[in-house]
């Protein structure tokens, strides 16, 4: 692909954002091809290396404020008389379907951290628990209960292996709520984001 086409297939991903963000997009991606070719690539070389149009369109789409969306998004004429009434009469039914749908989108995101911070307590408590059968062990040798000290140190050592086994776990819950939190965000970001011909 050389820069042209990548420009032109830049624009119709940006299409449907603020006019101010795809012309600064594609100015900035063209002075990268043409810098790229001032070093000696090819320019095929320089647009490839660039990398894929889709994650250029998701990183802009993160990158811009949603209240810019939002007012890019907004009518620019003022509202008639009949849609002030239809606005007002309909507050309380539209308000109220607004409002939940808030409510269960936010339920679900704390829902999807309560369950990454209960994994981590889980492991957090595991390891507590592990360092705590050690004294427990020592303790009951020193009162020559031999069964129940192997039991402790036994346990301390399962207790310990299991704590380590979640750590993992832990770690990709985490980066996986992350990258979900970004998702929605984007997914957000997208509804109000118009699909119109590129000019």
């Amino acid at each position: 692909m050389n820069k042209r086409e990548f420009l032109e297939e830049l624009r119709k991903g940006l299409a449907g954002l603020p006019q101010d963000d795809v012309e600064e997009r594609l100015t900035f991606y063209g002075e990268m091809i043409y810098d790229r070719i001032e070093e000696g690539l090819t320019e095929e070389e320089a647009v490839a290396q660039i990398g894929p149009i889709g994650d250029i369109v998701s990183q802009t789409l993160s990158d811009i404020p949603l209240a810019k969306l939002v007012k890019e998004k907004m009518p620019k004429r003022s509202l008639r008389a009949w849609e002030i009434i239809l606005l007002v009469l309909g507050f309380p039914l539209w308000f109220a379907l607004l409002v939940a749908a808030f409510a269960v989108v936010l339920a679900l995101y704390i829902v999807v951290w309560a369950l990454v911070i209960a994994l981590w307590a889980v492991a957090f408590a595991f390891s507590i628990a592990s360092v705590a059968c050690i004294p427990a062990a020592v303790y009951c040798a020193v009162k020559g209960n031999i069964p129940a000290a192997i039991a402790c140190a036994g346990a301390s050592l399962l207790l310990a292996g299991l704590s380590l086994f979640l750590y993992p776990a832990c770690v990709a819950a985490s980066k996986g709520a992350v990258k979900l939190a970004a998702v929605i965000g984007r997914g957000i970001k997208k509804l109000f984001v118009r699909k119109e011909n590129s000019k």
